[in-house]
Formats: structure tokens, sequence, C-alpha cells
């Protein structure tokens, strides 16, 4: 941190945590980047907004924000417009969309609502940007919210794969990425952190609302697992953690097992044969992931591994107007 950094009166641990995890990874949000911050004025993004702002001359970033009212509260308006006041008295350029609260009424409608929102914000910046320098959407997620997300994934049957770790960054589309900054603090820092910094929050009275399965387990099932194991939502963050590394390493060796298999006539049945159903399945997966776009259930992925392993001849539907077929050597795909 320079000396500049260091002198500055605002300048906190947390934003030395944050310049630290910046500096010692240059591609999360590089020098000079264009950025689009989600601030829906609640603790969470209040912190991420004002940790970004606070460093943007050290990293020549130009600042926006983009809220999005979803109109489910009747001061919605009202907490929109002081967000507005108050970003225009830091010199911050503000977006706002406004949602209509019937088509947008479930957790996961508001959810894509926001994203194509923001998405639509973010080609506006960069097409008036003549540079046509890559758009960085900034989101307050924390590692709180990966618990939360990792218990409500487990609770709905999720693989390894939707137990894993939130991506801190993410290619949305060829020149949009979306970046999670705050992923190496919790809520209870950012809330610390808005204290500390007199930082004012608009919070969604909606927060309370338990009958939205988020809600519920951040207001009740956390805290009852705290008081049963104190640091447990660390800890879940921590397998999180490993269940990413895992999926990337599974990833990795299942492209080499499928190259093993593969040669310039097809699929080699009897290698595929050889190896445990688990195996069968995970390598028949990126053998389709080539062609089809549409994926298939672990249960069909199953029931067609099954079936190649059983029967020397035989031919599937899949997706997309594929077709699988097999005979007692080689498994191939074909068009309908």
């Amino acid at each position: 941190m320079s000396n500049k950094n260091s002198t500055q009166k605002n300048w906190t641990s947390w934003h030395h945590i944050l310049q630290k995890e910046i500096l010692g990874n240059k591609t999360l949000i590089p020098d000079g980047a264009n950025l689009l911050i989600a601030v829906s004025g609640g603790q969470d993004s209040m912190a991420l907004l004002n940790l970004i702002n606070d460093m943007k001359r050290q990293h020549n970033w130009v600042v926006n924000v983009w809220h999005g009212d979803h109109q489910w509260h009747e001061k919605s308006e009202k907490y929109a417009l002081e967000l507005k006041n108050y970003c225009s008295k830091k010199n911050i350029t503000f977006f706002f969309d406004q949602g209509n609260k019937k088509t947008i009424s479930s957790e996961e409608k508001a959810r894509d609502w926001r994203y194509k929102k923001l998405s639509e914000r973010a080609n506006q910046l960069f097409v008036e940007n003549q540079k046509e320098i890559d758009i960085y959407l900034l989101t307050g997620h924390t590692n709180t919210d990966n618990a939360e997300t990792f218990l409500l994934n487990l609770a709905r049957g999720s693989n390894y794969a939707g137990l894993s770790y939130i991506d801190k960054k993410r290619l949305l589309e060829h020149h949009i990425y979306l970046i999670r900054p705050l992923l190496i603090f919790s809520r209870e820092d950012t809330k610390k952190f808005c204290q500390l910094q007199d930082i004012p929050i608009w919070e969604d009275p909606t927060n309370h609302d338990l009958t939205i399965k988020r809600n519920l387990v951040r207001g009740k099932i956390i805290p009852i697992l705290e008081t049963m194991y104190p640091g447990c939502s660390k800890r879940i963050n921590s397998f999180a953690e490993k269940m990413s590394n895992y999926k990337n390493e599974q990833n990795d060796l299942s492209k080499l097992a499928y190259l093993s298999c593969e040669d310039a006539i097809g699929v080699k049945r009897k290698l595929l044969n050889s190896l445990c159903i688990e195996a069968r399945c995970t390598i028949l997966n990126t053998f389709l992931k080539k062609n089809c776009t549409k994926q298939l259930s672990s249960k069909n992925l199953t029931h067609l591994a099954s079936s190649i392993f059983e029967k020397n001849k035989g031919t599937i539907d899949l997706p997309d107007g594929f077709e699988i077929v097999w005979n007692k050597d080689y498994i191939n795909l074909e068009k309908n």
C-alpha cells in the first residue's frame, strides 16, 4: 500500500484487505477498468460502493452505479431517489431501472430481471466508450451469501458442482465480466465497515420476510447453526471452496479420460465400459457437451451409460436433433 493510501483518513483494514486481493490478482479488476456497481442500498452493496470509490484513484477506475427498484415495498422509490442523491454528491454516474412487481414477484424472476437490466446498462456503457474497454459488473456478494447458497442448494439436492464456491469472476458476454470482490468478507464485516464509516443504509423491509427462502436461511437457520456450532459459516465456506477445487480437478481429469477413450473413429466402447458407472457418465457427458447445447440430467446419463454397457448395439435420441449410436467397438453422435 502506498504512502498516499495509508494517509487517507477513511482508509481502513478492509480497504487494505481488498487492495491486497486486487493487487494479488491483476485480472480481477484491472487498472483503468470501467465499473458498473449493482447497489441495492443494503449494507453489502453500500460497503462495496464506498470501498471501490475510495480506491478508484489508485487504479484509475471509472465508477458507475446501477440500482434496480423491484417496487416490493412502498418506500422503494424514496430509497432510490436518496441513493441517487448520495451518488450525485460523490460525482458517481447513477443508472436506475424500475421493475413491475407483478412480473418479478419471486426471487428467481427478480434476479433474472436484475441481471438482464445490468447487462443492458453494461452494453450501453460499452457502446458509449469509444475505446471499447471491457465492462466489469460488481456485486456485493459476501462469503455469508455463499454459505446461504450452499445450504439452499444442498437442500434442493444439488450435485457437487452446485455446492461449489461462488465464482469471483465470470464472463457474462464477450466484453462484460461479473465480479464479486467482497467474497473475502462476511456480512458482519460489511456491517462493521458501514458503521465505522457512517455510511447510510437503505435496507429493503422485505429482507425480513421469512416466506422468502434465503431470508429464512439468513434470519433463522444460520443463526441456529451458529449457536449449535460456532463458526459453522466459515467452515461451510471453506468446504464450498474445496468443492470448487474438486469440481475444477474433476473437469480436467474428465477431459484427459475422454481423450484416452477417443480416437478418429469414435469413443472406444470397450475402454469406456472398463470404468465404473460414475466415470462412464462423466466421460459421456464430456463427449456430449462437444455437440449438444442442452445437457442430460444425471438420471438420463446413468441410463445412457448403462444401455451402452449392457447392449452391444443401440441408438438413443438426444436433444438438439442428435442421436447417440454405438456398436460393439465404438460410440458416435449422428444427426437425426
